[in-house]
């Protein structure tokens, strides 16, 4: 092949790539078939398993639209497992294998701070996930989690009724290394203070379900079974251990939730679970996978990814996008988690639950 000829191939070649990029350039998410994509190495970091949304749902699906955005990225998946020290040792490792984007759900998001800190000086991006971790973060999706409570805190007093001024509630307000937590605390407070007594409040370390019950056996005890009109719980989880405590006792009094687990939909079907909250998960997920695939191609997140900004707990002011949540309650289960591909009708439906589903109208 003439020297003249090669040249005019390789003239040729990148003519098409300029074009290529050209064609490109602007979009909200990235060229599938860009050069750039071989580069594209993303850490997921999830704080734990034992609540079922993280396997179930967050993971595969952030996993999948990072593959669609970019069939050859390289994702690199811990899980925390709820110690924030093994979340710390997993950032190390994420940055030795050389991730460009870090996707993180931080367990503590205080303590995680110098690791956020070591991302950026390692010139590797962070996206909060769920929770805002502290510290130099890049871009953080979520739900409003002031409205989560807010939701919470109104379902409950519509639930108790003529019944909000006659006893007392008690509140499961999650854990105090989570940030959501004390949004969730904060909405539903505003709602309920002045309107409700508050006999018991309790802190719930890592979302342990077996100590909220142990709380709610030590209310129940405390304040008198005949006392207490209703349970406001941060999420389902907690709702798992409470109702528990509340069946032991023989009571059965409104009750939230929040995350729309299978266990909570069949609660309510059954009656003693009133409501959770759904935050769908696949949007949050396809949010927080665009906005990887974005950083770790080094283009800027466009503003309809990042339409607003949140302040972190450090100081910082951060680029978000914010998603509502809904109220699901035993007459919107079809339109809700069903709809959303949640569960199917025949997951909700188990023998157990039968009667009940076909009281609601899903069978």
């Amino acid at each position: 092949m003439t020297r003249t000829l090669r040249g005019a191939i390789a003239l040729a070649g990148a003519t098409a790539l300029c074009l290529g990029v050209v064609a490109t350039s602007g979009a909200v998410q990235p060229d599938a078939g860009s050069a750039a994509q071989g580069d594209v190495r993303i850490g997921l970091l999830l704080p734990e398993s034992k609540t079922t949304r993280y396997e179930k749902f967050d993971r595969p699906y952030i996993e999948a639209k990072i593959k669609e955005l970019a069939p050859n990225a390289q994702i690199d998946y811990y899980n925390a497992a709820e110690s924030a020290t093994t979340q710390q040792q997993q950032v190390n490792t994420a940055l030795a294998k050389g991730d460009k984007v870090l996707i993180l759900d931080a367990v503590d998001a205080k303590s995680i701070q110098s690791s956020v800190q070591k991302a950026r000086d390692a010139g590797v991006k962070v996206v909060a996930y769920d929770r805002l971790a502290q510290g130099p973060v890049d871009a953080y999706v979520s739900y409003d989690n002031r409205k989560v409570g807010e939701l919470q805190g109104k379902a409950l007093l519509d639930a108790l009724g003529d019944k909000a001024g006659s006893g007392e509630i008690v509140m499961h307000n999650g854990s105090p290394t989570d940030p959501n937590a004390a949004e969730f605390k904060a909405g539903a407070h505003s709602v309920l203070d002045g309107k409700v007594k508050i006999g018991k409040e309790y802190d719930t370390p890592n979302w342990d379900p077996n100590n909220a019950n142990q709380q709610m056996s030590g209310a129940i005890s405390a304040l008198g079974k005949d006392k207490i009109v209703g349970v406001y719980s941060a999420n389902d989880g907690l709702a798992a251990g409470i109702a528990t405590a509340l069946k032991a006792a023989g009571m059965n009094v409104p009750l939230t939730g929040q995350d729309a687990q299978l266990d909570a939909i069949q609660r309510i079907l059954l009656g003693t679970q009133t409501i959770t909250v759904e935050k769908p998960y696949k949007p949050e997920a396809d949010i927080a996978a665009t906005m990887a695939v974005n950083l770790a191609e080094g283009k800027a997140l466009p503003a309809d990814l990042t339409p607003t900004t949140v302040t972190s707990g450090s100081g910082e002011k951060v680029p978000a996008n914010l998603l509502t949540p809904v109220v699901v309650d035993k007459t919107n289960i079809k339109d809700t988690v069903v709809k959303d591909g949640l569960y199917t009708v025949q997951e909700i439906c188990t023998p157990t639950y039968a009667a009940a589903c076909k009281d609601a109208g899903l069978q």
